[in-house]
């Protein structure tokens, strides 16, 4: 689960399930078991190939409109989804790991381990700290007329290699695969750092880190319920889950039993941050307007590219994060308006931005020959790992929620062909456009639903959604769930904790601090 070339699914009751790219298969490790997934619903049938490729290729011609969720939801989404996923045993000593702490560390959970690994306290995690309690900051590189600033990169510099050197030591690199989603890691291990400087002096030193880290998982489960979920799914969806509990995704585990995470989720539903990615950003002040392209974003991160040549990020790449999410309209911070206004992520529909059409190899772990081939499009990639799974196809999914109790209305086969204004199909035969309103691809079918709802994920996909979160909260070792008199004392208030309070914590409410090189 380490990079998105090859992933591999361990599903529950049906074995291992493994995808090859240009020929080469994920080789798991036989000392612990893989990733634990499961299937929610019923198997699917996939469409044909060449019905696929055309479908991505439609997918990601371009178009789509501007939603109103900030921008920084959309890699807000990618850190949430790479610490439900993160496998905490890639980076601890076997030896030191019980089968408990195995079985849990290679199942979905909320606890930020993509920020932690195993803690402080671990032979190979203690490198992501930099004591018993703060994790490790990084320096940016100067570049002219920036200084280099301190605490506003990952942390970088072990090995021999440039390339080794430019690596982030932090716990998951996919967190480091392109720079809003590594400006957002670097945003948690500051929020994590500020919460360990600001506990009363009552809290033994050997508590510390284990206090900060409970105060830090409660938060931020806090804000993706009340802030981050209600912008991406019908709210009366999430009112119902947290309220009366789930219908279809584990609902008779015992809260602290392990959770597992439905394919349904991870290969579909989950999947609806890919159409919120903007062709460019107004970046900064030396990036403003369309200046901060896509293709900068990947190119100045380590994972999916070498940081513009530099030995870390250079100065003038640090995120303005005013520009990023609204601190005026949410907080009320009027000094922190952002120049030139804050970026919208694209809405949630059946588009996807053009870039998305050819990834980077090094997002994928792919050749250079892979580049500007229907491999390097992100929209087949999604549709060929549904096809591996077998994943359930839209309509399958409806029936199988139905059959669980939950009251929702089916797409008819107009809306799955016509839309709202998302992806065009006039490029697929007839029969091509049939096959796909009769077994439509679960990704395709949920992000259709969301399309004819204003962007906001409902039905089926909204659903899953849910009900996954809910679970993956539920059996967190921290859980707002379980811990249901759990209140933020980090926001304006007893009940308000949003992804703008986080940041104004982390950041200490400072411009400075928040846009380093100002405008």
């Amino acid at each position: 689960m380490q990079t998105h070339g090859t992933e591999s699914y361990y599903v529950v009751g049906e074995g291992l399930l493994t995808e090859s790219v240009g020929g080469r298969t994920l080789a798991v490790a036989a000392a612990a078991p893989p990733f634990r997934f499961s299937r929610m619903g019923p198997r699917g049938q996939a469409l044909g190939e060449a019905n696929r490729k055309k479908i991505a290729q439609a997918m990601t011609a371009g178009g789509g409109g501007t939603g109103a969720i900030p921008a920084g939801y959309t890699y807000l989404g990618q850190f949430v989804d790479h610490d439900l996923t993160f496998d905490r045993t890639q980076v601890t000593l076997g030896q030191h790991v019980s089968p408990a702490d195995l079985l849990q560390a290679r199942s979905p959970a909320l606890d930020l381990d993509s920020l932690y690994g195993a803690g402080p306290g671990d032979p190979e995690s203690a490198k992501f700290f930099s004591d018993d309690r703060h994790l490790k900051l990084g320096k940016t590189a100067a570049i002219d007329p920036d200084p280099a600033f301190e605490g506003h990169d990952l942390p970088r510099g072990a090995g021999t290699t440039q390339k080794a050197k430019r690596r982030a030591i932090i716990p998951d690199p996919r967190n480091d695969e392109n720079l809003a989603v590594a400006q957002t890691h670097l945003a948690m291990a500051r929020f994590h750092n500020r919460i360990v400087d600001t506990l009363p002096v009552s809290v033994p030193a050997g508590q510390r880190f284990a206090k900060a880290r409970e105060l830090a998982v409660k938060h931020y489960q806090w804000m993706l319920r009340h802030d981050y979920l209600p912008r991406i799914c019908e709210p009366r969806i999430l009112d119902d889950v947290f309220t009366n509990g789930r219908k279809a995704f584990e609902r008779n585990a015992t809260p602290t039993d392990v959770p597992t995470m439905p394919i349904e989720f991870s290969v579909a539903a989950f999947r609806l941050g890919h159409s919120m990615v903007r062709r460019d950003y107004n970046w900064n002040k030396r990036f403003p307007g369309t200046a901060g392209a896509l293709f900068f974003l990947f190119d100045f991160s380590g994972t999916s590219g070498s940081l513009g040549g530099f030995p870390r990020l250079p100065s003038n790449w640090i995120a303005d994060f005013r520009r990023l999410y609204d601190f005026v309209g949410e907080a009320g911070k009027a000094n922190l308006a952002a120049p030139g206004g804050v970026n919208h992520a694209m809405r949630i529909d059946t588009s996807l931005t053009n870039p998305l059409r050819f990834l980077p190899k090094g997002s994928f772990g792919g050749n250079a020959s892979d580049e500007g081939t229907i491999v390097a499009n992100l929209a087949f990639r999604n549709l060929a790992r549904a096809r591996m799974v077998r994943l359930a196809t839209g309509q399958g999914m409806v029936a199988f929620l139905k059959d669980r109790g939950v009251n929702m209305r089916a797409l008819t086969k107009a809306q799955i062909r016509t839309g709202k204004n998302g992806a065009d199909l006039d490029g697929l035969t007839a029969s091509q456009r049939d096959g796909l309103a009769n077994n439509t691809p679960l990704w395709f079918y949920a992000l259709r639903e969301a399309e004819l709802n204003d962007g906001r994920m409902r039905g089926a996909g909204g659903r899953i959604l849910a009900e996954t979160f809910h679970r993956a909260m539920e059996g967190s070792s921290h859980s707002i769930v379980r811990d249901t008199a759990f209140r933020p004392t980090f926001g304006p208030d007893a009940n308000t904790f949003r992804m703008v309070d986080l940041l104004l914590f982390a950041f200490e409410g400072k411009k400075k601090l928040l846009a380093p090189l100002g405008g």
